[in-house]
């Protein structure tokens, strides 16, 4: 088994490296721990994927910070191989409160997590620059005073709240955030190989991509030709797990005979059963 200490020189290292590593996100233990039989060397968790597990609807403050940080830990303690959350945005504006999300998610065994700028005011979408670094800023004097080499990764939504010219803007902010002490940068929303590479090119730290929302799909190859460090996927694994569930749902509740059949069974006090689902003609 490894240690928390072990997990994240194990994390840290994956970012120092040329290829490029695909990182899946769970949203509870079992989905952990498939992923992890898989075979990949690092999860995430996502937070889009944890609410909806709790019945919620995604955007920050719909979970509480215990809560997701409960899952966080519970996600962790499930697998062997290193666990970098999905903090949000910190779970409050002022940098110290970011600062003790960090300390906290450290305590439940997570060796990375990332802090995004996004605000969720519609009028003002994204924190304004100095705060946003001070955030980091923060963020990594508390990650340093731990006894891991914690990861950060500081996420700018640029491309995901329209503002002005969102390329100029997002490397703009990554850099800084780099600067203000943060390992990785990630920019969602962005799935044009082009973009990608000018930004793999002009931002001076490892990138992440999410891949399975809208636009071109790329292939692992061709991000690390481009010069990506990491893939995640965010919430799309849970979204097709739970739309599948709600198809097999409305098929079971409404298109499909059910169909019971009695199995025998060596033990009078227990009747198993079959549950058999036929579409009708």
């Amino acid at each position: 088994m490894h240690t928390h200490l072990n997990k994240a020189k194990i994390f840290r290292d994956l970012h120092a490296q040329s290829k490029v590593f695909l990182m899946p996100n769970a949203w509870d233990g079992g989905s952990a721990r498939m992923l992890a039989s898989a075979g990949f060397s690092a999860i995430a968790t996502t937070s889009a994927g944890i609410a909806y597990s709790l019945g919620l609807p995604d955007y920050e403050g719909a979970v509480t910070r215990t809560d997701m940080l409960n899952r966080v830990r519970e996600i962790a303690g499930a697998v062997d191989v290193p666990v970098s959350a999905d903090l949000e945005a910190g779970y409050g504006a002022e940098p110290e409160r970011v600062a003790e999300t960090i300390e906290l998610a450290i305590i439940s065994g997570a060796i990375g997590g990332n802090i995004e700028d996004f605000t969720g005011d519609p009028s003002t979408p994204l924190f304004d620059l100095p705060l946003a670094i001070e955030r980091i800023r923060t963020a990594r004097k508390v990650a340093d005073e731990s006894d891991i080499p914690f990861t950060l990764t500081a996420r700018t939504d640029c491309y995901l709240t329209g503002v002005k010219n969102p390329f100029a803007e997002a490397v703009q902010r990554a850099n800084s955030y780099r600067e203000a002490g943060a390992d990785c940068l990630f920019v969602p929303g962005v799935s044009d190989p082009k973009v990608i590479a000018e930004l793999v090119k002009e931002i001076d730290a490892p990138l992440n991509v999410v891949m399975g929302l809208k636009g071109q799909p790329i292939t692992v190859s061709q991000l690390e030709d481009l010069g990506v460090r990491r893939i995640s996927i965010g919430g799309s694994l849970a979204r097709a797990t739970y739309a599948l569930m709600r198809r097999a749902a409305q098929e079971m509740a409404v298109e499909a005979r059910l169909t019971i059949r009695m199995i025998k069974c060596r033990m009078p006090s227990f009747v198993p059963f079959s549950l058999v689902i036929t579409t009708p003609k």
